[in-house]
């Protein structure tokens, strides 16, 4: 399934009812889709009027055709882009995302002598600078490589007609509102700007309000509602023992696609090893895999060749799979929204899904903040062979780096909200990104500025390391 579209026997409203063209419903159509999504039912329509827009909506619901699909029409009657130059924009917080969202534009825009492409880095620029040379219609883009670009002379960024932001509620977790703020410094002044969130949070309306000329405004989902469609459940158990449930779950439920989320990269690294040793098809994404690896990893994963892929909340970003079944939180999230993204992989589409989570006692606070913001208590199933200790103490999850148990905790892995061991010298776990403030558990990382106060600032250099995106 390319990202974006769904069936959805709910909406009564065909494509072509919402002002698309012939040539994108049949692209459409061809990949078996004739209805509309809420989410697309009211931003294409909004797109197509010209005005900026502010839509918020859960993983899942069909967003980014939401944009990719007006964008087209949009584009469409107007002058192929020159030489040289950019017609619109679309910025993603990963790679994976990144070249989702830029297939969806191809797929889409086949019957349209549109051009686009995708720049992020990880991989060469020489031939993103050949392609930029040429023109592009609709550029997809991380930021950072974007700015790279930008800095060798290779983007122009004068001509760009459409600016979208999407997932941009992550974007500002990792700390790219700098970034954004200097690419925004570059647009031309009249455009129509599209932000696309999964969440209404303060921080994103702060944002919208320095971007934004009055625009409208869509929410399709509850906020920090978690799909009705998907199955949770906890299976409490010691830390140390989290990996040999996993492999039990999997041989004893004929799990054949799960996709297992890790707090760092060490994590996911040390679950592949211990996987592997129990015959278990495993590889991990994250972001110190190289972009070729990520990208055959995901292929394996989307054709059923892989049993099993682990992931760091960075790199799941873009995982989109049709009837994927089963997600698996091996270790819980320390920011409780990322919990609702994770989970949202699954239950696609109208289909059903399972969530699992396996909590040690040192993830109960997590646990507690997790079920407060989706205002429900996740029923508790103890696995026979596996009950935890009762008496078992918890522990700082940083403490745990690296000694192989099962929470995975420290070694290097991103921490958007690490808990602070007591006071002990080394050095703090190196995160994926460097520009986001470390929160307390429980709570978003945060931006170190209001976003709107950043989009009007002075220059402000970024020091993440934009080779990561």
């Amino acid at each position: 399934m390319h990202a974006g579209l769904q069936d959805n026997n709910r909406v009564h409203m065909s494509f072509t009812e919402l002002g698309l063209s012939d040539e994108i419903v049949r692209a459409v159509a061809e990949q078996g889709y004739n209805a509309p999504t809420p989410i697309q039912s009211q931003a294409i329509p909004a797109v197509l009027q010209g005005g900026d827009l502010l839509a918020g909506a859960q993983t899942g619901t069909g967003k980014t055709a939401g944009f990719t699909l007006p964008i087209l029409q949009r584009l469409k009657g107007g002058k192929p882009a020159a030489k040289g130059t950019i017609r619109a924009l679309i910025l993603t917080p990963t790679r994976e995302l990144a070249a989702q969202v830029e297939e969806s534009v191809r797929v889409y825009g086949k019957y349209l002598k549109l051009r686009s492409t995708v720049i992020f880095g990880g991989v060469g620029i020489n031939p993103q600078i050949d392609q930029l040379r040429k023109g592009v219609d609709i550029l997809v883009a991380t930021p950072g490589r974007l700015l790279d670009h930008v800095q060798q002379g290779t983007a122009n960024l004068s001509q760009i007609e459409i600016l979208v932001l999407d997932e941009a509620d992550r974007m500002l977790d990792m700390g790219f509102i700098r970034d954004i703020r200097r690419i925004l410094a570059l647009l031309p002044p009249q455009r129509q700007n599209l932000l696309f969130s999964a969440t209404f949070s303060d921080e994103i309306k702060e944002l919208a309000d320095g971007l934004l000329n009055s625009p409208a405004m869509i929410e399709v989902a509850r906020r920090n509602s978690t799909a009705e469609m998907i199955a949770q459940k906890i299976h409490p158990v010691d830390r140390n023992r989290k990996h040999q449930l996993l492999s039990h779950l999997v041989k004893t439920c004929n799990w054949t696609q799960v996709l297992v989320f890790t707090r760092t990269k060490h994590g996911a690294n040390k679950l592949v090893e211990q996987l592997g040793k129990e015959d278990i098809s495993a590889l991990a994404i994250h972001g110190n895999k190289s972009q070729s690896a990520r990208t055959r990893a995901l292929a394996e994963f989307k054709d059923g060749t892989l049993q099993v892929l682990v992931a760091t909340d960075i790199a799941a970003r873009g995982i989109d799979i049709d009837q994927l079944p089963h997600v698996v939180n091996y270790d819980l999230p320390n920011v409780p929204e990322d919990y609702v993204h994770r989970i949202g992989r699954t239950g696609r589409a109208g289909a059903s899904g399972e969530a699992v989570s396996l909590v040690c006692v040192d993830e109960h606070d997590m646990l507690k903040g997790i079920e407060k913001l989706i205002k429900r208590s996740l029923p508790r199933e103890v696995i026979p062979g596996f009950e935890p200790d009762p008496n078992a103490v918890a522990q700082p999850i940083q403490l745990r780096s690296g000694n192989g148990g099962g929470g995975g905790g420290g070694g290097g892995g991103r921490q958007r909200a690490p808990q602070r061991a007591p006071s002990k010298p080394g050095k703090p776990a190196k995160p994926e990104t460097t520009a986001a403030r470390p929160a307390p558990a429980g709570k978003p990382a945060q931006p170190k500025r209001p976003a709107a106060k950043l989009l009007s600032g002075g220059k402000t250099a970024s020091n993440r390391n934009r080779g990561s995106q």
